[in-house]
């Protein structure tokens, strides 16, 4: 009775990974404004955290290697931070961090289109990435803690 449920659970899930995984992504880049990328990357983190329940912390940490999760943190901060610097320096020192007016998107589309593209389609992509990779980071620093001192 236990093998028909275990496989009951684990068809359900590989079915719905997907359905999950393009909403985290519709939640983070589906507006034009500010928002979105910490809930759609914390919905990103949930689908490996719900496949590493089902099939195992060894399984889940093949499919979402450290190193993988390392590389979209750092890379996710320097999408947030490029976009934020590349305002600065194409203003010359003249706008914040983050001024969208400054940039060169503004010269060519209207600066609300260009907020839109920057924020919707940069940033927030920056921001899921750092936070998916994180939470996944975390969620299997506290499996194997567990390991280590021989409980489960």
């Amino acid at each position: 009775m236990s093998d028909d449920i275990n496989v009951v659970i684990k068809t359900t899930i590989r079915t719905m990974l997907p359905f999950i995984q393009l909403y985290g992504f519709y939640v983070m880049t589906g507006t034009e404004g500010a928002g979105g990328g910490f809930q759609g990357g914390v919905i990103l983190a949930a689908s490996f955290i719900l496949y590493a329940i089902t099939f195992g912390a060894e399984k889940g940490r093949e499919k979402a290697p450290e190193s993988w999760n390392t590389a979209f943190k750092s890379f996710g901060l320097y999408i947030y931070a490029g976009v934020g610097m590349l305002t600065i320096i194409y203003s010359l020192g003249f706008a914040e961090f983050l001024n969208y007016s400054a940039t060169f998107l503004s010269l060519f589309v209207p600066h609300t289109v260009a907020r839109g593209i920057l924020i919707a389609d940069v940033i927030e992509v920056g921001i899921g990435m750092t936070v998916a990779a994180s939470f996944t980071s975390l969620f299997f620093d506290l499996v194997w803690k567990g390991d280590e001192n021989g409980r489960d």
